[in-house]
């Protein structure tokens, strides 16, 4: 069975941002179980497979990963029904989704886009990230310096203008310190879908990535688990 999508995958796509409509989408569902929905669930459950030899701590599962294709308009501007992309989303086993750091990729009428990182931690993660690199700065460099890593753009995400309250504004990791996302990602034209070596460049981009996802949940892991005391003492 082949893992991927062909051009008819971005031609719906296509269609379904000329068309987004409800009635349009009903009319065509069947286009897209079988060109866009199928194909995402098959390469969901390769993945599932394939992240036990590098990401087991990933999960990999379509009734978790895929995106629903209908969007929540209910606090949103943009009244258009649906999303014009397909998705999925492999959070940490314990974590769950949406919360801490997760892999994704998408394909899009123009463009497929595969990363992974933290998107958007809460105040109370994203300091906690923050002490876990200034504890083990060189492991984080090693994994945002490795040639694999810079090949794909380095270290992403959005950044503020100074280093944050509580370190120092000379701290040597102050560079990173100052970022709110922690990403790595690649982005390619959409026609990278449909390629023959699409799955094979979809793992080897997410391999590349899962050390910073790993290093990213450590603190978040951590805060969560029972403490040794409440462990001892059956709290």
């Amino acid at each position: 069975m082949t893992v991927g999508f062909t051009p008819k995958t971005l031609a719906f796509l296509r269609a379904l941002k000329k068309n987004n409509e409800r009635e349009w989408f009903h009319a065509h569902r069947a286009e897209y179980e079988a060109h866009c929905r199928q194909p995402m669930i098959t390469v969901i459950e390769q993945l599932a497979k394939d992240f036990k030899a590098f990401a087991p701590e990933m999960l990999a599962d379509p009734k978790v990963s895929l995106f629903r294709q209908f969007r929540d308009t209910r606090f949103s501007e943009d009244k258009t029904p649906l999303k014009t992309n397909i998705a999925a989303v492999f959070p940490n086993r314990k974590l769950g989704r949406m919360n801490g750091a997760g892999l994704y990729f998408e394909v899009a009428p123009g463009w497929v886009w595969i990363g992974g990182g933290l998107w958007a931690p809460d105040t109370s993660q994203l300091q906690l990230v923050r002490e876990h690199i200034v504890k083990n700065q060189k492991k984080f460099e090693a994994i945002v310096t490795s040639p694999g890593f810079k090949k794909i753009g380095g270290l992403q995400g959005t950044k503020v203008n100074r280093v944050p309250r509580g370190f120092p504004k000379d701290h040597k990791a102050a560079e990173y310190l100052q970022h709110k996302q922690f990403l790595g990602s690649r982005e390619e034209k959409a026609a990278f879908a449909t390629s023959k070596d699409f799955y094979k460049q979809l793992v080897a981009t997410l391999k590349t990535i899962a050390p910073l996802v790993k290093f990213l949940n450590e603190p978040v892991l951590a805060a969560q688990a029972p403490s040794k005391r409440a462990h001892i003492l059956g709290e």
